[in-house]
């Protein structure tokens, strides 16, 4: 991937998945090893799914790197919903499922834009 253009959604979820690694962290101290493996799984493939859309080799593989993002950003916004439900985990920083939402949005409308090409 190129460095030298500022890249809005590689920047966020990038910050993201380190969001993400630390609350991994934080649950594998409680011991809750599943969940910290599921957390951390998804919420880092985003942004590595975002960043090899980045070089993808046609606007149908971008726009597959992004739907594959897409279904990652779901799947973590449920493993963070059930950490939030279970009275067996801490809650989230509330800025972790804010921003994936914002994440959601943007990876939404990307895909959406793309497939107007």
């Amino acid at each position: 991937m190129r460095d030298d253009k500022e890249n809005l959604i590689v920047n966020k979820t990038f910050n993201f998945a380190l969001d993400a690694i630390d609350y991994s962290e934080k649950l594998r101290s409680l011991h809750k090893y599943e969940m910290a493996s599921q957390l951390f799984r998804s919420g880092t493939s985003i942004g590595a799914n975002v960043w090899e859309a980045q070089n993808a080799e046609s606007n149908a593989d971008f726009i597959h790197k992004f739907k594959i993002a897409a279904k990652e950003s779901d799947e973590t916004n449920y493993w963070l919903k059930l950490c939030k439900a279970s009275p067996h985990y801490p809650d989230p920083k509330p800025e972790l499922p804010t921003e994936l939402n914002s994440i959601i949005r943007i990876i939404s409308r990307i895909i959406s834009s793309s497939k107007k090409k």
